[in-house]
């Protein structure tokens, strides 16, 4: 998921400028709990989560969605341009030949 903040209160701003060492791009993962990464600008930021056992690509762009939604509104983010890409990391495994 890839999204930008918007309307971000004076608190919500201090606490990603507190805590942004933590959401480096290089610490960034795959995870079922997402790893939320973003930079010193505060503009844009990027939701990566690890789905698993769903139809196609499409339904785990849904189900991305649903939590970055989720998890944006618990910490009060405002945000827009959400979007959302999904890779099938098991076809990587998959013999083609």
């Amino acid at each position: 998921m890839r999204g930008r903040f918007i309307d971000l209160s004076p608190d919500a701003q201090a606490s990603l400028k507190r805590e942004l060492k933590h959401h480096d791009i290089f610490v960034s993962a795959f995870t079922p709990e997402g790893t939320f990464t973003y930079d010193e600008k505060i503009l844009f930021f990027n939701l990566r989560y690890e789905v698993r056992d769903v139809e196609n690509e499409e339904s785990a762009c849904d189900v991305g969605r649903t939590e970055a939604e989720s998890f944006l509104h618990v910490l009060g983010y405002g945000h827009s341009a959400l979007t959302a890409k999904a890779s099938d990391a098991s076809a990587i495994w998959r013999d083609e030949t």
